[in-house]
């Protein structure tokens, strides 16, 4: 197979690159795939979500809720209005605005450790804050700005792929063998 270039924006990319090596600019494949696919695919390797961003209109509020609710530390410098660490490597930043849009499929998840973080959850989230669940999650509502949250914990099992692994044999869980 010969590859002629200037077919395509792509090709003439390659054919470029490949220029120097063959003097009239002609190169030799053998296979069948495009070059495109050669130049321009790599193997990209994700360890998880860096940072969510939400947005609130009330920042020393926002402020206290994600202290109280989860407990979260603040961080001194980050991205946004507030920056907070979730876990290990990622983040939330909170940005304050002067007009919320409300979230409806838009919203981030939150794990926590077992049903019983959970259990303490609910109860700020409905007593103390008096914001509602959304069914039919376990524990999914929207914050005080519209912000939708999903929390779930280290025992639920669609979530087995993505663990924390040091947090589920710290925890002790193990998952019934099907």
């Amino acid at each position: 197979m010969e590859f002629t270039p200037g077919r395509n924006a792509c090709d003439t990319a390659a054919s470029n690159t490949f220029a120097r090596a063959e003097p009239r600019g002609r190169l030799k494949a053998a296979c069948n795939f495009s070059l495109c696919t050669l130049m321009y695919s790599m193997n990209v390797q994700v360890y998880g979500c860096n940072h969510v961003a939400i947005e609130v209109d009330d920042i020393k509020k926002a402020i206290a809720f994600y202290q109280d609710v989860f407990n979260l530390k603040k961080l001194d410098r980050g991205e946004g209005d507030a920056f907070f660490k979730l876990g290990e490597h990622q983040f939330l930043a909170v940005f304050e605005v002067k007009k919320l849009q409300p979230a409806n499929m838009r919203h981030f998840g939150i794990m926590v450790r077992d049903e019983q973080q959970l259990v303490e959850v609910r109860k700020k989230i409905i007593g103390k804050y008096k914001l509602k669940l959304e069914p039919p999650f376990r524990c999914d509502f929207h914050d005080p700005w519209g912000n939708r949250i999903q929390v779930v914990d280290l025992h639920d099992e669609s979530l087995i792929w993505l663990l924390p692994y040091r947090e589920v044999q710290k925890a002790g869980i193990k998952f019934a063998q099907k």
